[in-house]
């Protein structure tokens, strides 16, 4: 048995170490372990090239990256707290726990990318959510904002993880099927479907307590000192 194609996995692990860029690392990594295991190069870069054109819509994604951007320079955030200011009764509590929910229903039904780190937890959940905080218990303290910052990006993975389950085409159902078949345990994804959604309850619950429990804990702290 051939082992050395293994290194690759070594130059992965050097090079991320060594804060190299990443496309290169991976670049490289791909090709000493085509090269080693005996491929010649142009069938290592064909295959490259291959996978890269099957999966061209991965790189779509990107295209709203600068749009978010250009939002944020022209003041997203700010209407986003604005929002927030004059809504009266709004609490990070509340504001958290309801796009928990929004996020897990979304999740739920296949939309899963409606949510997501970049197009809304840092342009409008994280902003609104430190306006909501300030607006209940006066300015943060450094450290009160970034848990604030913290909770929201949490809240974004939470809703997603426990929500995605529930929808039965989702890629981890499927493989949640897989293996149960080839141990003998043929499931449907319907079926498996079914039983995340008490685990997507208790969830919810658990996660809606810590939101509620950071809202209180940061109305107990005192205010930051010359703030």
């Amino acid at each position: 048995m051939n082992y050395w194609p293994l290194l690759g996995i070594a130059l992965v692990v050097i090079g991320f170490a060594l804060r190299f860029n990443p496309l290169l690392v991976v670049v490289g990594a791909a090709l000493a372990t085509g090269l080693l295991a005996g491929l010649d190069f142009v069938a290592v870069v064909e295959a490259l090239g291959k996978a890269f054109n099957d999966n061209r819509y991965i790189s779509v994604t990107w295209i709203i990256l600068p749009v978010i951007g250009l939002l944020e320079r022209y003041g997203l955030q700010q209407r986003a707290r604005a929002v927030i200011e004059n809504l009266r009764g709004a609490t990070m509590g509340k504001l958290l726990t309801v796009y928990l929910l929004f996020r897990q229903v979304t999740a739920a039904i296949g939309m899963k990318d409606i949510g997501g780190h970049p197009q809304a937890v840092r342009p409008l959940v994280a902003p609104m959510a430190e306006a909501a905080a300030e607006k209940s218990h006066g300015k943060l303290a450094e450290d009160d904002r970034q848990k604030v910052l913290a909770m929201s990006a949490a809240t974004d993975n939470v809703g997603l993880f426990f929500g995605e389950d529930i929808f039965f085409a989702i890629a981890s159902i499927l493989l949640i099927q897989g293996v149960f078949e080839s141990y003998g345990y043929p499931l449907t994804p319907l079926q498996l479907s079914v039983w995340a959604i008490p685990t997507a309850i208790c969830a919810f619950i658990i996660h809606g307590w810590r939101i509620r429990a950071l809202d209180r804990k940061i109305g107990r702290a005192p205010a930051e000192a010359g703030e």
